[in-house]
């Protein structure tokens, strides 16, 4: 799970960044995000510094933070609109086949993938591998939950 969440960012934050001609820019003019030329690489960075973090295993509860509420801003700006057929709030409509629940279902599915593998992250944490689980073992004193003293 941790690996998929940065790769979508990754991709998504090379996007934001401007590397194929202004895309990331344009992309939030359109949707309707507010000063454009400051969120898109703003949004990029979280993106890329957040899912380092977490592939690394480091401060993966707080890299987790930022991303869901990044997702959760993508999902209240583009798919809201696509449920309710029209522009939402200062939020603009994308051109698409049809609109509706079934729409938005099947447009925001990746998004809810991110937004749940995030949330799962914040409330777990980093795995036994993590550079998190390395630090906090060192920090710890070594006593075993069951062992022979236990009561």
């Amino acid at each position: 799970m941790p690996l998929y969440r940065p790769e979508s960012a990754l991709a998504k934050a090379q996007d934001e960044l401007g590397r194929f001609a202004g895309l990331g820019v344009g992309r939030f003019v359109r949707i309707g995000i507010p000063a454009p030329e400051i969120m898109a690489p703003f949004v990029g960075v979280i993106e890329v510094v957040c899912g380092a973090l977490i592939i690394l295993g480091l401060l993966t509860r707080l890299a987790a933070i930022p991303l869901i509420i990044d997702i959760s801003v993508a999902i209240l700006s583009t798919k809201i609109p696509i449920l309710l057929g029209h522009g939402f709030w200062r939020f603009s409509l994308s051109k698409l086949p049809s609109y509706g629940f079934w729409s938005m279902a099947h447009e925001a599915r990746v998004d809810y993938a991110m937004l749940l593998g995030s949330i799962f992250l914040l409330i777990v944490g980093a795995g036994a591998w993590s550079i998190d689980a390395g630090l906090s073992r060192n920090n710890r004193p070594r006593q075993l939950a069951f062992g022979p003293d236990w009561r």
